[in-house]
């Protein structure tokens, strides 16, 4: 289960309820949260659906505590493409 809370308006705490309990802190600019969702959900549905993403592709434990939502791209290079399709 993936629980994402606002701390600010950039600024989430993402808690990853998995064998292990992980929580993360994930910031995301409001240029880049509308690059990849034109404002068509909130930014919040955008985290929890990167965290998706990347649980597909790794391990709760194995995600970074704290990240840009851009740095996903750099291990993860279809990221882009992928979460917008997801939130279509």
């Amino acid at each position: 289960m993936v629980t994402v809370k606002p701390i600010d308006s950039t600024t989430f705490e993402v808690i990853v309820e998995a064998t292990t309990q992980t929580t993360h802190k994930v910031t995301v600019t409001h240029s880049y949260y509308e690059k990849l969702t034109g404002k068509r959900v909130t930014p919040e549905v955008l985290v929890e659906k990167s965290f998706r993403f990347l649980l597909d592709r790794e391990s709760n434990t194995s995600i970074l505590r704290s990240f840009d939502l851009p740095v996903i791209s750099r291990y993860f290079p279809e990221y882009e493409r992928v979460i917008k399709g997801m939130l279509e």
